[in-house]
């Protein structure tokens, strides 16, 4: 039976009680977008897109893209995940307003993850109604689609997309309201993966970075299926995070794994087509992720090094904020 058959006919045990998370939900910090002691920084950010773009991309440094600019301890900050212990590493290297230049060794190494949550926390902390969402872009390098995460703010009509580590005279696009759908700069993930399922899409060309072994094709978007609907829900996990029914390196997805994709993919899209933000698909959606094991990591995740492929996964708890290791 469908889920969407199952919240309309015959409900399981507690799906009444299930609703998708509301835009007051959205509005509120999570664990990992609350700023703890830090919240005066957020509150002095305005809310534009150009004051979100120059805080974020001030205050972080990406680990890969903008390497030769970091010291092998900066690189070390990726694993930060939560808002407040990156903020901890910023203010401990330069003091002061997240809009200010900073010198390249007072930044802090992250990723895309980390400069969207960022821009998300900073909307949440002044009311707005936020997200982070996990696809590929197209916009980095001609004939690949790179894995990416970019924002959503709500406007008081409907969510728009918009990328804070872009500036808009380097792009064709309007940045701060990106385009979507299926071929659209950005894509979601749960876009690309139903592309692929059709026979409309290759994901050999979807990845982190052309031919990077086990990290990009069917496989890696699969994961980023079910990682997008975890931001969705407010547990903003590192992109190299794994739990449930995620394909990992080197394994291949079994016909149920491929059907609970397909089947989350779906409700995704459907739900992002609804002008409802608590509508159908969203409410199944949160059925899904309240009730399946294979979809919520239940508060603990294996991480894998980003920086040490080699390296084994440490099993993190997400239910505290700890110090990373440095």
């Amino acid at each position: 039976m469908d889920i969407l058959d199952t919240l309309h006919g015959v409900r399981a045990p507690g799906a009444a009680d299930v609703v998708a998370p509301t835009l007051r939900d959205y509005a509120t910090h999570s664990p990992f977008s609350d700023p703890g002691a830090h919240a005066a920084l957020l509150d002095a950010v305005g809310t534009d897109p150009e004051s979100l773009h120059r805080a974020v991309t001030r205050t972080i440094l990406h680990y890969r893209g903008e390497a030769h600019r970091l010291t092998d301890v900066q690189q070390g900050d990726v694993d930060s995940r939560w808002v407040a212990t990156i903020l901890d590493v910023a203010t401990q290297r330069q003091p002061g307003p997240l809009e200010a230049p900073r010198a390249d060794a007072c930044v802090v190494g992250g990723c895309c993850r980390d400069h969207s949550l960022l821009s998300v926390a900073i909307l949440r902390q002044h009311g707005v109604p936020a997200r982070t969402r996990l696809g590929f872009a197209g916009y980095f390098e001609a004939g690949y689609s790179h894995d990416h995460v970019v924002a959503e703010r709500w406007d008081g009509t409907r969510w728009v997309r918009f990328d804070p580590e872009l500036g808009q005279d380097d792009f064709s696009f309007d940045v701060h309201d990106l385009p979507t759908g299926e071929g659209s700069p950005f894509e979601t993930a749960a876009e690309a993966w139903l592309a692929h399922r059709a026979g409309r899409t290759d994901l050999a060309t979807y990845g982190v970075a052309p031919g990077a072994v086990g990290l990009e094709g069917p496989s890696f978007v699969q994961r980023y299926v079910l990682a997008d609907v975890a931001h969705r829900h407010r547990v903003e996990t590192l992109l190299w995070d794994g739990w449930g029914s995620m394909v990992m390196p080197g394994e291949e997805p079994d016909a149920a794994r491929l059907a609970l994709t397909d089947q989350l993919a779906r409700l995704t899209v459907a739900a992002d087509t609804d002008p409802d933000p608590a509508g159908d698909a969203a409410t199944a959606l949160a059925l899904c992720w309240t009730s399946d094991p294979r979809v919520n990591p239940g508060g603990q995740v294996l991480s894998f090094p980003p920086l040490d492929p080699e390296a084994d996964p440490r099993t993190v708890d997400l239910t505290s904020r700890p110090t990373p290791p440095r």
